[in-house]
């Protein structure tokens, strides 16, 4: 005995045309985002769906569009409070423009290519990055593949994707200027993980503004990674090898920030009497008393809503490599930065 389970579905969808008066194309279009349907067409038909407990097939949606409308995404570390939050909002975003959501983690034993590459089997038509890092190998094998990549919050010069950041040397900038309008004059940088652009970006405006203002160029960490282990490692260096000789410091990220904060609990060292400090991000726990850490906040939800057009959008009209916008943030005043007395 064989079941056809796609011949319920058109049955249904031909008794929902009927029962309104339509075409099967117009129940189709009210169930497809974006597609040419007044408003007033679309909530009736969906209304009698409902009704008639219709749902349209996704997968033999796929086979005529041959479009799959699954996104999938990338995470290099689940850790790092600020992925959770962006994968939330953007998977919400997706869902509601009518994208199917399906989520890759790297695993200790994979590379973040392993893990692109692993969700290449599920032929999603877009692949969205939230990594640190990505090889342009990854990336132009996946455009070779008809897959498109965008990429959230980092880029890689010369390739295929597209990208959507936060405008981070912007964001060094202003992070440089706020220490020295109050009056901080001997920086230093606390750096993550060496091959991410935002910490390239981050530090380079740091640098170029602090040059503007007069000031020599400031003194730099390498924690490596952008976790608090290595914030904490990265904070106690800087007493061993600094204190005394800087005033204001500058984190790659809020994690290596709150790293530092308990570095400098651990030594006695007064925040922000002794040493201002101050991160990039605004993750929740910044705003947590126990930390109040003054941070340069990133544009999450225009970067979510910018990547669900983008993507949107190239469900209509394909895919336009080489694209990257750029998306200012602002600061975050809290506690952990001395004000100008």
């Amino acid at each position: 005995m064989s079941v056809d389970h796609g011949s319920s579905a058109s049955v249904v969808a031909r008794q929902v045309a009927e029962a309104l008066g339509v075409s099967i194309s117009t129940v189709s279009r009210a169930f497809t985002p974006n597609s040419v349907i007044a408003d007033s067409t679309r909530r009736r038909v969906l209304r009698k769906a409902a009704q008639l407990g219709y749902q349209p097939n996704p997968h033999a949606r796929s086979l005529k569009t041959n479009r799959s409308r699954i996104v999938a995404i990338v995470v290099s570390d689940l850790a790092n409070p600020f992925y959770p939050e962006v994968l939330t909002g953007l998977s919400e975003a997706l869902e509601y423009n009518g994208f199917s959501v399906m989520l890759f983690c790297r695993h200790r034993a994979k590379t973040l290519d392993d893990t692109f590459h692993s969700a290449f089997r599920y032929q999603p038509d877009v692949l969205v990055a939230l990594a640190a890092t990505m090889s342009s190998a990854a990336i132009d094998s996946a455009v070779a593949a008809g897959i498109a990549v965008v990429l959230f919050n980092r880029y890689v010069p010369g390739n295929s994707s597209i990208a959507v950041t936060c405008d981070n040397e912007a964001g060094g900038e202003a992070v440089a200027n706020y220490l020295v309008d109050r009056q901080l004059t001997r920086l230093a940088y606390v750096a993550g993980d060496l091959d991410a652009t935002t910490n390239r970006d981050r530090e380079i405006g740091f640098i170029r503004a602090c040059r503007r203002r007069g000031l020599s160029k400031p003194k730099s960490i390498q924690a490596q990674r952008f976790t608090h282990d290595a914030g904490l490692a990265a904070g106690r260096l800087l007493i061993d090898r600094h204190r005394g000789d800087i005033d204001g410091v500058f984190c790659a990220n809020d994690v290596l920030a709150l790293g530092v904060l308990d570095a400098m609990r651990e030594q006695g060292i007064g925040v922000p009497d002794e040493l201002s400090v101050i991160g990039f991000d605004d993750i929740a726990m910044a705003g947590w008393a126990s930390y109040q850490l003054t941070t340069y906040r990133q544009p999450v939800e225009e970067m979510i809503a910018a990547t669900a057009d983008v993507i949107s959008e190239m469900s209509r009209a394909g895919f336009s490599a080489g694209t990257r916008i750029n998306i200012p943030g602002h600061i975050v005043s809290r506690h952990t930065v001395s004000e100008v007395m």
